[in-house]
């Protein structure tokens, strides 16, 4: 690439940045894709499960949580309503470093991200979509949340202690406490 065509591209990013060039994007028109994400984190398109994790994996990379609860598949040239039946994503793994108070819990999701317990990424025990039980959640990003699978809840009940004032059991990570009881 010469001199001329890189200064070219790179002109409009330096104006306004690469968040100010996404949003000077024409928004694609919105449509209804028939996409949906069961409670147990198994995604189908059109009835069929989708069986390719890379797959997935992308889907789950552009999903976008509306401030009306809804989700949206969104790329620079489709944007498609999706049926999420609780959270989209599910965590399947944790790990645990510096037992205590001083720990860190690491929840690692169906689509592995990868998520340390914190300010950032707390945990909320509450009834689900469906409503039949109180189940613990943890935020993801931007509004998308992931529903702990029932051993890795069991995993961090094992960890629970006495909290701060000593009437709630819940865990210490990054410094903080979380209940692990409703309310």
């Amino acid at each position: 690439m010469d001199n001329k065509t890189d200064m070219h591209m790179n002109t409009g990013l330096k104006s306004g940045g690469a968040d100010a060039a996404l949003r000077d994007l024409h928004q694609p028109e919105p449509q209804e894709f028939d996409i949906r994400i069961t409670a147990d984190g198994s995604w189908y398109h059109e009835g069929g499960i989708i069986g390719r994790p890379a797959l997935v994996k992308l889907f789950a990379s552009v999903l976008r949580r509306e401030a009306d609860g809804s989700f949206w598949l969104v790329t620079p040239v489709e944007r498609g309503r999706i049926t999420v039946d609780d959270a989209p994503f599910i965590v399947t793994a944790m790990t645990v470093t510096n037992p205590g108070e001083r720990q860190n819990i690491t929840f690692t999701t169906n689509v592995d991200d990868q998520i340390t317990l914190s300010t950032s990424h707390q945990l909320v025990m509450r009834t689900h979509a469906a409503g039949e039980d109180i189940r613990p959640y943890v935020m993801v990003r931007d509004g998308l949340e992931a529903c702990l699978s029932r051993p890795v809840f069991y995993e961090l009940a094992a960890l629970a202690v006495d909290g701060p004032d000593d009437d709630t059991l819940g865990v210490w990570s990054d410094g903080v406490f979380f209940t692990l009881v409703s309310g």
